[in-house]
């Protein structure tokens, strides 16, 4: 019962923190393009305790709705368009929860005008996009503009502990798993609309694809093979609603990735396993006839949104042989269990690292954001190249379901 009255007591926190009464006058202002329903969990939430962020307005293409959302939202100015926030130079920030196929144009128009970027990820629509956008020339500007594509997972504190249990020359295999109940979306869903970039690989997929190339640390050669179920009617044409895709490695390890946005009623969390190649381990109290082997294999449960709940399992396979004749003399398992809704329960490099048990991973995306905007350390970035390979992996996947990428946008550079 504690357990329990313990995850109610941090998830009701995460979605009602303390608001830092007085933001400090230095604090950073944020514009958002678009009354997006993810803005508030991604953005609005987190900023309530950040005692260096204010969010100061929001536009959308129906500024009635804008201003229905900015009296939801306490947000006190209301912009006519999304030029009018980039343009504004008491606005420090853009946040672009847009459809994913205008995420490219804004981003760069909003860079253009100097303003640091927080882009909903997918970062753009496919990789060509990508390479234009990470490579403007204001980006590499002493003091110039940050971009950082909004991959919140990443920056949870569960994250980084698993990380640092994986040692990916020695991963052997990875299979990362996600989906959204079938009563999450609908047909009219962005999520279905090819030429807004939608599809279940730039929605949920993103998240697997990426949890593959950081336990690998390393980009994937190959697309072995990539299976889609797609709509094919007009609008909702090559829109993929599940997939499952197959990946090589360098390292000659194989990752798994598979998702859907039509998944069964009751929704499961996302998680990701990875095993290990096994591996010799020295035991001095075995005669000098025998040796250890270990196959390690863990798992990230809740790999996307760790704040709800999430649980890392330690499972090693132990094996005693004989050292000429390789016979198992003995076998045996152990599983250990961990969490880690603070960097402090994550503990070694990471154990100094600010956060409270209520901090979301949005907040924690947050705080490093706001930390590279000032010139601080960050603990974690995703860089302009990071996101380029991301992007690169999405097409590969798409090339190999025979959708191909999603199209790029009309907007010229």
């Amino acid at each position: 019962m504690g357990s329990l009255a313990s995850m109610v007591g941090r998830i009701y926190q995460a979605f009602s923190p303390p608001q830092v009464p007085d933001k400090r006058g230095d604090a950073l202002k944020f514009g958002i393009l678009g009354a997006a329903s993810i803005a508030p969990l991604a953005l609005i939430t987190p900023a309530k305790s950040h005692p260096e962020v204010i969010i100061k307005a929001v536009s959308a293409r129906d500024r009635t709705k804008a201003e229905a959302f900015a009296k939801s939202h306490s947000i006190p100015e209301v912009r006519d368009s999304y030029e009018d926030i980039i343009n504004d130079p008491d606005i420090d920030c853009v946040f672009i929860p847009l459809p994913n196929a205008l995420h490219y144009e804004w981003a760069v128009r909003a860079i253009r005008a100097g303003k640091h970027v927080l882009v909903e990820k997918p970062s753009v629509s496919n990789s060509a996009e990508a390479e234009i956008l990470f490579n403007l020339p204001e980006l590499s500007q002493p003091n110039g503009p940050a971009i950082l594509e909004a991959f919140h997972s990443r920056f949870f504190p569960a994250w980084s502990y698993f990380r640092s249990l994986v040692d990916p020359a020695n991963v052997e295999h990875a299979n990362a798993v996600s989906m959204i109940p079938w009563w999450g979306t609908s047909k009219d869903d962005i999520h279905f609309n090819y030429n807004l970039a939608g599809g279940s690989m730039m929605a949920m997929g993103t998240y697997n694809l990426a949890a593959l190339r950081m336990v690998f640390d390393t980009e994937p050669e190959e697309c072995l093979s990539c299976q889609v179920h797609a709509y094919t009617d007009g609008v909702h044409d090559k829109c993929d609603y599940d997939f499952q895709a197959k990946f090589r490695f360098p390292n000659g390890g194989v990752g798994e990735a598979a998702s859907t946005l039509k998944g069964p009623t009751y929704w499961t969390p996302s998680h990701l396993t990875v095993t290990q190649k096994e591996v010799n381990v020295a035991d001095e109290t075995l005669p000098q006839t025998q040796v250890m082997f270990r196959r390690r294999t863990l798992t990230l449960h809740g790999f996307v949104h760790g704040i709800f709940w999430h649980r890392i399992d330690i499972t090693d396979a132990n094996q005693v042989r004989d050292r000429d004749t390789g016979k198992v003399i003995r076998s045996w398992e152990k599983t250990t269990y961990h969490k880690a809704y603070t960097f402090k329960e994550a503990g070694g490099e990471f154990a100094d690292l600010p956060g409270e048990p209520f901090w979301m991973s949005y907040r924690h995306q947050l705080e490093q954001f706001v930390n590279r905007v000032k010139g601080r350390e960050t603990q974690h970035w995703i860089s302009g190249a990071d996101s380029i390979a991301q992007m690169k992996m999405l097409d590969m996947a798409y090339e190999k379901s025979g959708l191909g990428p999603r199209p790029s946008s009309s907007f010229q550079v």
